[in-house]
């Protein structure tokens, strides 16, 4: 079902219907681009931890947009051994509400809009027809302009009405204005006392200025009765209807006009409403590849992204980790979505009997309607079953239906598939991740004219090497034998051009940095400290002071990493934690001493300043401040 912004309304109640029956979703979203980036490998390094990967994704990938999303429920009939799915293609675009608004701002990767075009994307139904969406924080403000208003036509100044109680307040009303207001109230009292007089319509005006001094005069003046104030413009003149009404009217009128700001929230809200139900529902989503349509949806449609470990909040699985991993990936070799969709219809795999719901259109994978949202999501929940039933077949008896709530399944929950990371699959969500030993890869610095044909003539006789760039001057460098990374880095110990460390120097020098920059940024704080409260210190008062400055712990941790979805194992150990101690102020700091003494003791110091030929401080400058402390964030 297609789902645009004429019709999203009318069918919302659909949409939390099917997801509210559902026994899993399958998502899938079409981006603007995928990386603003230099090159792919800004992205993609072969040796990414995790938390890099999402840490490039984070910074490289959130400032394109998600323009198009597919849902596609599927629920079980058990009776006649099948799936009943509704899938819903939704066309998103951020249109201003109104003009406080939030104006979006976004980019576009010309390779991927072509991409697109060449399958048939129809941008028109996006940027003119697209549904409009706010994040949590773009809803609560404007859930706060709503409130705002609300309070001032409660209250004195710019009323949406006022009332024979209304508070008086001063209004400066300019000389040449002062009859015309005069005029106004005069008509207002007449039509305050007429009772077959219910409405009455001011002179138009067209100065803003003036427009505002006349309202505020009037409210101000607080005429017996109750009015309601009505605006509007007509060919650049703004109208003012003053209409009498009782207190019950007013009420009525009232809650009329909060209705329609609420269904006005609404309908900014949008499309974000479609991804609350999914997180309230706890129902397991599934896509393929899925990290970065994960990140969008979070960041476009609900909150700016968290640490990795504050991703868990919906129940994940991704269908190119499951195909990749044991017990699939000795006999899917390509795991790309349209070539596993078409492996999974053969044996050993039985393919799903799958129907459309009344309603709703069916999609025939004869025709691959690929890179359609909506249809990728569909054959996404098409692998899902296929694989999750073969799981049964090493039950004991076997079993044709595994339901999206069996045990079998949940060693792939919230994990998710990292792309062209040579020895780390997953970016798991809930728990630690791979650390692979990496005693075979070299970290290589070079000069910036280098070419991988470079590298391959540095390690020509190490056998094969395999290349994963970093940025211009650097790469890691992985040997097929571990046995030679000593020998390759002796080889550099007098290069001038290059340098190489291993892998596990290079990890260690990175922590170290960290730590020092840590170190440098606290140490800062309590030199600025100490200062403050020496400047505190009176000299006239003899009597001894002693200061305390407040202690700074850095501590740097990382999470032991797991192995396998299927089987999980700690990859290594702790780190330890690296604590920076307080440094006190002496007791007998020159602060402290009396007047006489001080002097005594600075003229002592000026004389060993002058005897020194140099004229330096034994202060050392802290080396730390112009070293790039993580090439990665």
């Amino acid at each position: 079902m297609e789902i645009i912004r004429s019709n999203f309304k009318d069918n919302l109640n659909k949409v939390y219907e099917a997801i509210e029956e559902a026994d899993f979703l399958a998502i899938d979203g079409e981006f603007s681009g995928i990386s603003d980036g230099p090159s792919v490998s800004t992205l993609t390094n072969g040796f990414d931890t995790p938390e890099e990967r999402y840490q490039k994704l984070k910074k490289h990938s959130m400032d394109f947009l998600l323009f198009q999303f597919g849902l596609c429920s599927f629920k079980s009939d058990h009776t006649e051994a099948k799936y009943i799915m509704k899938s819903f293609n939704f066309y998103i675009f951020p249109k201003p509400f109104n003009r406080s608004s939030p104006d979006v701002k976004f980019v576009c990767q010309s390779s991927s809009i072509d991409f697109l075009a060449n399958q048939g994307f129809d941008f028109n139904k996006v940027f003119r027809n697209g549904i409009p969406y706010l994040n949590q924080e773009e809803e609560r403000q404007l859930r706060e302009q709503y409130d705002e208003k609300r309070s001032q036509a409660n209250g004195a100044g710019t009323l949406s009405y006022i009332s024979p109680n209304a508070t008086k307040c001063p209004v400066t009303i300019p000389e040449d204005q002062k009859k015309f207001i005069e005029r106004v109230v005069e008509q207002i009292e007449d039509l305050i006392q007429n009772e077959e007089n219910k409405s009455l319509q001011l002179e138009p005006c067209t100065g803003s200025h003036w427009d505002s001094v006349l309202v505020s005069h009037i409210f101000c003046q607080a005429i017996p009765g109750i009015i309601y104030l009505r605006h509007y413009c007509f060919q650049k003149e703004r109208y003012i209807v003053i209409s009498k009404v009782d207190e019950e009217e007013r009420k009525k009128r009232e809650q009329q006009k909060q209705a329609k700001e609420q269904e006005e929230l609404s309908d900014a809200v949008g499309f974000s409403r479609v991804i609350h139900a999914i997180a309230n529902s706890g129902k397991l989503v599934v896509g393929h590849n899925m990290l970065l349509d994960v990140m969008h949806t979070i960041h476009q449609f609900y909150c700016p992204l968290p640490e990795v470990s504050g991703l868990v909040s919906l129940q994940l699985l991704d269908t190119k980790l499951m195909a990749s991993t044991q017990p699939f990936k000795e006999i899917i070799n390509n795991t790309s979505l349209a070539e596993l969709e078409k492996r999974l219809k053969k044996i050993p795999f039985n393919p799903p009997e799958v129907e459309s719901a009344e309603g709703f259109p069916s999609y025939d994978t004869a025709s691959e309607q690929l890179h359609e949202a909506g249809y990728d999501a569909y054959i996404t929940g098409l692998c899902f079953i296929s694989m999750a039933n073969y799981l049964g077949s090493f039950l004991s008896p076997p079993k044709d239906h595994v339901s999206a709530r069996s045990k079998l399944i949940e060693p792939f929950f919230n994990k998710l598939f990292l792309m062209r990371v040579m020895d780390i699959p997953y970016l798991n969500l809930e728990g630690p991740d791979l650390q692979p030993k990496r005693d075979h890869v070299l970290h290589v610095t070079f000069p910036k004219e280098w070419k991988t044909s470079d590298l391959y003539q540095l390690f020509s006789a190490f056998g094969n090497i395999l290349v994963s760039w970093i940025d211009d001057t650097s790469a890691f460098v992985s040997l097929s034998q571990p046995e030679q990374v000593q020998i390759a880095v002796n080889t550099s110990r007098y290069a001038e051009s290059y340098r190489i460390q291993t892998y596990a120097e290079y990890v260690e020098k990175k922590h170290e940095e960290k730590q020092a920059k840590r170190k440098w940024t606290e140490d800062s704080w309590k030199e600025m400290e100490r200062k403050r409260l020496k400047t505190q210190y009176t000299p006239y008062i003899p009597q001894s002071r002693y200061y305390c400055v407040n202690s700074f712990t850095a501590t740097s941790t990382m999470g032991k990493r797991s192995m396998s979805p299927i089987q999980e194992e700690t990859g290594s150990d702790d780190i330890e934690e690296r604590e920076i101690q307080d440094t006190e102020l002496d007791e007998t700091d020159c602060c402290a001493e009396s007047v006489p003494e001080g002097r005594k003791r600075a003229k002592k110091f000026k004389k060993v300043k002058e005897q020194d030929p140099t004229g330096k401080s034994n202060v050392s400058e802290c080396s730390f401040f112009h070293r790039i402390v993580n090439c990665f964030t």
